[in-house]
């Protein structure tokens, strides 16, 4: 049996969400910046993997190619097959062929990969293995439900942090990363997000326009993100209730968050980001199960409709879908007061319609491996980065657009974010484990 420590419930405060740079202001009297003991590059970066899946595995591969005297020394997932089909994958040594030009090239990154037998750790307690193994730096990519729990332990041993998002399922998780994330600041560890358009240069672009004034004041936020189903793994007869629901997390909302907490976040952190990052006043909207209704998927929603509400008229809408056969899209369009900016994701085209006409011109990059780049040049460079704050902001959001439909009430923000709720059970086991109901708008409770 593996034992998790629940969430502690947190005293009621609005202003868990201001900035950063308050919060480091009021601590600026006993704020301790260790020198960076890895500064110039020379040293190596010993590195650690915590979810071993795709996302996990994609995230080690950007973190040793943005450094080159950055090495993979510890692994760690809750099952074996998932640790080893990553380490394989960065391995991935060179076909046998009697062609040496058709040969598999050996990636770059494979030299940098130094995982032994016994830094490979597996089970519930892997995080853990993991961070005393060693590392300087984790790569977080487990479940959501286990980021705050993982990011608090890291922090604790003082490891600079790449996090994936989203970094709670529920507020009680959201709560305690935004204390970690102060604790990370005291200490001078780096703490980087999975919010990856944050870290895209047409994005950042286009945002600066916005912010300084090209459309107005902006009072309208359209986004959506309508895509089909995603993988799904059948029940094997071997599996209990436990590792099925892990298995596919992304079905459990005590895991996942449902998807637009998971997925669609992404859509609602840019609308944080162009709101400033400041907290709405409250949500409604609706969700259902429409389409994806065999218990194989759980018991989360299919699709989404979300109002957000600052106050003085400026709203946020959010939709989002997973279902077959219907059109995707992933875009954004912010309206303000002298104009139209469109963030169109497929295209892609970033484009602002106003007194002054603008379009994005310039360079596209590669947004996840822009995330690690900096996160490992802070580290060098001996100047902490932390976005504990709008990461956190950022999931708070789409988890009170969750509450909102999953409830069929409007939801202010202060009762989301003292929510006592906590979704992820306080022990895990190896056995039964029941699924819960899905959702009934106007019958389940805003706990």
């Amino acid at each position: 049996m593996s034992t998790i420590t629940p969430h502690t419930a947190q005293p009621s405060r609005r202003d868990v969400l201001k900035t950063s740079a308050v919060a480091a202001g009021v601590l600026a009297g006993q704020l301790v910046v260790p020198q960076a003991v890895h500064a110039g590059g020379s040293e190596l970066l010993r590195v650690g993997l915590i979810g071993c899946g795709g996302r996990g595995t994609g995230a080690a591969i950007q973190a040793l190619s943005a450094d080159p005297n950055a090495i993979l020394v510890a692994m760690g997932d809750a099952f074996e097959d998932r640790l080893q089909s990553s380490l394989a994958s960065l391995r991935r040594p060179r076909r046998a062929t009697t062609q040496p030009a058709q040969a598999e090239a050996e990636p770059r990154w494979a030299a940098q990969v130094k995982v032994d037998p016994d830094h490979c750790f597996v089970g519930l307690d892997a995080y853990q293995k993991v961070i005393d193994s060693g590392v300087d730096v984790v790569l977080l990519a487990s479940p959501p439900a286990f980021r705050p729990i993982h990011l608090n332990a890291a922090v604790a041993a003082g490891k600079h942090v790449f996090c994936e998002k989203p970094i709670a399922v529920d507020a009680p998780g959201v709560r305690s990363v935004l204390e970690t994330a102060e604790e990370a600041q005291r200490k001078g560890l780096s703490l980087v997000s999975g919010f990856c358009w944050r870290y895209s240069l047409p994005e950042r672009a286009i945002m600066r326009r916005i912010h300084d004034g090209a459309v107005g004041q902006v009072h309208t936020f359209y986004g959506t993100y309508n895509t089909g189903p995603l993988w799904m793994h059948p029940r094997q007869p071997q599996w209990t209730d436990l590792e099925w629901q892990l298995r596919n997390w992304l079905y459990f909302t005590w895991l996942s968050g449902d998807h637009i907490v998971e997925q669609c976040v992404h859509e609602i952190d840019k609308m944080a980001w162009v709101m400033n990052d400041r907290s709405p006043v409250c949500a409604w909207g609706t969700g259902g199960r429409q389409v994806r209704t065999d218990p194989a998927y759980g018991h989360i929603y299919d699709h989404f409709a979300v109002v957000y509400e600052w106050g003085d008229g400026v709203r946020g809408f959010i939709y989002c879908r997973q279902q077959a056969g219907c059109a995707n899209d992933i875009s954004n369009h912010i309206a303000g007061s002298a104009g139209m900016a469109d963030i169109e994701g497929f295209r892609p085209r970033h484009v602002i319609s106003s007194r002054e006409s603008w379009r994005y011109e310039g360079p596209r990059n590669n947004m996840y491996q822009q995330e690690h780049d900096e996160l490992f040049r802070s580290i060098r460079d001996g100047k902490p980065m932390n976005d504990g704050r709008f990461m956190a902001n950022s999931t708070m959001i789409a988890i009170l657009g969750r509450m909102a439909a999953y409830t069929g009430q409007s939801v202010s923000w202060e009762m989301a974010i003292n929510s006592q709720e906590s979704l992820v059970p306080r022990q895990l086991e190896w056995g039964p484990m029941p699924m819960p109901e899905v959702a009934m708008p106007g019958r389940t409770k805003l706990v």
